[in-house]
């Protein structure tokens, strides 16, 4: 398995749609950066968000998950309250090849200020508008501002394709298009 260039992560969103828009520089002038970098691609969080809150009480089942927990914003900037976490979703739309498998890492202007991103891998064949979870890890509010960068994608390609992919297994989050909360 290798990790991918940005010559081939360019020639894989033009040619196949792997990333879609496809921003295919890295732009930074007075945003935090996002597009394509050496070795990755920093999404972009759009405008939609979910604010985690405990006005109604509720208990974090991931079986049985109470939407009422979140309150919902759509801004182009918001805050997460201190030791607390938001649900957003990328800008771009993501079409991951049978033989390629992404992690997903924070990008250090957030982590800088006690921001942690969390993104599962995008698997084999997986398609859709990706959910983000953003932890505020400090005592203090954290801006988070939409449309910029918010984590950076690195792509892996195994020497073969896999056997079973995410979408040959009819995952659960497939095809997602806005903020999809969890799924049993």
């Amino acid at each position: 398995m290798a990790i991918k260039s940005d010559r081939w992560i360019r020639q894989m969103a033009q040619t196949r749609e792997m990333i879609s828009p496809f921003c295919e520089k890295q732009m930074r002038e007075g945003v935090i950066s996002y597009g394509l970098s050496s070795y990755g691609y920093d999404l972009r969080v759009a405008d939609e968000f979910k604010i985690f809150t405990n006005v109604n009480s509720a208990i974090v089942d991931p079986k049985r998950f109470d939407e009422r927990s979140f309150v919902s914003i759509r801004a182009d900037s918001i805050m997460v309250p201190p030791n607390s976490f938001a649900l957003a979703r990328s800008v771009e739309y993501f079409k991951i090849p049978r033989d390629v498998l992404t992690i997903c890492v924070g990008k250090s202007t957030y982590a800088r200020c006690g921001i942690i991103v969390n993104v599962t891998p995008f698997e084999p064949e997986w398609e859709g508008f990706v959910t983000l979870e953003i932890s505020n890890s400090t005592p203090l509010p954290a801006k988070i501002y939409a449309n910029e960068g918010l984590c950076q994608i690195l792509f892996f390609q195994g020497d073969e394709p896999c056997e079973v992919s995410y979408k040959d297994k009819a995952g659960k989050y497939q095809n997602q298009t806005g903020i999809v909360l969890p799924k049993l």
